[in-house]
């Protein structure tokens, strides 16, 4: 009798999800370039082949979690109301954003949280992959405005502007202070930068 599809879904999902915990944890303790893909697979319980089964490359295994914002601006944008601008669409994401702390924008004061984005921006390899899945969504992006080069130009304006915005929130939590005290300014900064979008 075979396994379920959904059921072998959900366990195929709970093994990566093991396997990123044990990769992380590790890059946190030790930093990136001190831990091997074997010692990740030996922390995890797998083989070396296995674990490139679920990660292509050992970046991957920390980078995995921007995946889930791959995309996400030029969703905003394909699913905005018509009465809607694209940008004002995307500040309005944004602020949202920054209402819920959501990691991606910076704003979060875990220390989880703040321990990862410092290994990840203090790491050349992980911030260069990175840099690839910015592309990536550039060119997302770029398509949901439309084309030529005004899109192009729109879309790496609004990525950067937003890669700038998380960045400042970061450092300024990873300075000490809390998401709550940094909110007022990370709005209020959102608001000027994405009002000189426009």
């Amino acid at each position: 009798m075979s396994e379920p599809t959904g059921l072998r879904a959900r366990k195929k999902q709970r093994t990566r999800d093991a396997i990123a915990d044990a990769a992380v944890s590790l890059f946190l303790e030790r930093g990136f370039d001190r831990v091997s893909v074997n010692d990740i697979a030996a922390a995890a319980d797998i083989s070396k082949p296995t674990l490139f089964r679920y990660f292509p490359t050992k970046e991957d295994l920390v980078l995995h979690r921007f995946t889930d914002h791959l995309g996400e601006a030029a969703r905003v944008v394909r699913d905005r109301t018509p009465d809607l601008d694209p940008v004002t669409a995307l500040h309005r994401h944004f602020l949202a954003g920054l209402d819920r702390h959501d990691p991606v924008t910076g704003l979060n004061d875990h220390p989880e949280v703040v321990a990862f984005h410092r290994l990840v921006f203090s790491t050349p390899s992980l911030a260069g992959r990175l840099a690839q899945y910015q592309i990536e969504d550039e060119e997302a992006l770029a398509d949901a405005f439309g084309e030529g080069i005004r899109a192009r130009l729109r879309a790496a304006q609004v990525l950067a502007v937003q890669r700038v915005l998380a960045r400042a929130n970061w450092q300024k939590i990873a300075d000490g202070r809390t998401a709550r005290d940094v909110h007022p300014e990370a709005a209020a900064d959102a608001d000027h930068a994405f009002g000189q979008l426009r």
